[in-house]
């Protein structure tokens, strides 16, 4: 079977984009062996895992995203993914500034363009609390400055919700790309998570100015984590590190996004999606 897909990338976080709102959404056990077969780098299209869009699930909406991991996963949200698919609909016929988005898990998404091939995207709240990642025997309340210990090493995490589960470490230098695949690994897999979390390696250049690198949850090292950017920017908020309502650029190895932390722990994430190409591909 012939199989038509779009590459797009937002800041190096590159997806396969299948549209299924008129042919229909593959099953889960399909959709994730469709993600395992065509992330494969260098084997096959290549890319952090594939995105679905299908009918939006309410109404009044424009589309629903759908997130398989490189690994067959299925992920709960994208930030990186959210925009390229408003760009997508977009540049095929859905000729709006302000495009609405749902995800099954996390949502309702409101995106505006502000830019050529630059969305701003509203990722809604965000929490530190454990229930809500989840994370268990970190302590209660705000999971702010918690010791872990991973790969036999000591960590301070920052555990932040944003439709997904990040787990933030605070450092100096930012790890090489030896010690990330280590390190992210066995925090990814840590029990005290125990559906698995994102993570993000920071670096405060300035109030206004993080560095970071991520390992995604089903995915491993990636470009560019939106997700990641938000709960990094919300983490230095609530350490008062950075300040709310002004723009927080998170640079990352892909390129840089802004992310905006409001007064009410909601966020924004600003940032480019692009078309890389497209194609068909046998399946």
């Amino acid at each position: 079977m012939k199989l038509h897909f779009t590459k797009m990338q937002a800041a190096g976080n590159d997806y396969v984009y299948l549209d299924c709102r008129a042919g229909g959404l593959p099953t889960r056990k399909e959709a994730a062996a469709l993600a395992v077969r065509l992330s494969r780098r260098r084997f096959s299209v290549g890319g952090d895992g594939i995105i679905l869009i299908g009918p939006p699930l309410l109404a009044d909406g424009d589309a629903a995203m759908y997130i398989y991991n490189a690994d067959g996963s299925e992920g709960a949200m994208c930030g990186n993914g959210v925009r390229c698919v408003a760009e997508y609909l977009y540049t095929h016929g859905v000729r709006r500034g302000c495009i609405q988005i749902d995800t099954p898990q996390a949502g309702r998404k409101t995106l505006h363009r502000v830019a050529p091939q630059v969305w701003q995207a509203g990722m809604g709240h965000f929490s530190a609390r454990a229930e809500m990642l989840p994370a268990v025997g970190l302590g209660r309340g705000l999971l702010l400055g918690c010791p872990l210990t991973a790969a036999g090493k000591s960590f301070t995490v920052d555990c932040i919700h944003v439709g997904n589960p990040h787990c933030v470490v605070s450092c100096e230098t930012l790890p090489t790309a030896a010690q990330l695949a280590v390190w992210g690994a066995a925090i990814e897999k840590h029990p005290a998570f125990p559906a698995g979390v994102n993570v993000e390696f920071v670096r405060v250049v300035s109030p206004g100015c993080l560095q970071a690198s991520v390992w995604e949850r089903g995915s491993g090292a990636t470009l560019a984590c939106g997700t990641g950017a938000c709960a990094a920017a919300a983490a230095m908020a609530l350490r008062g590190v950075c300040k709310r309502g002004t723009p927080i650029a998170v640079q990352l190895p892909g390129g840089t996004l802004t992310v905006g932390v409001g007064e009410d722990d909601t966020l924004t994430l600003t940032g480019p999606a692009e078309t890389v190409f497209e194609g068909v591909v046998e399946v």
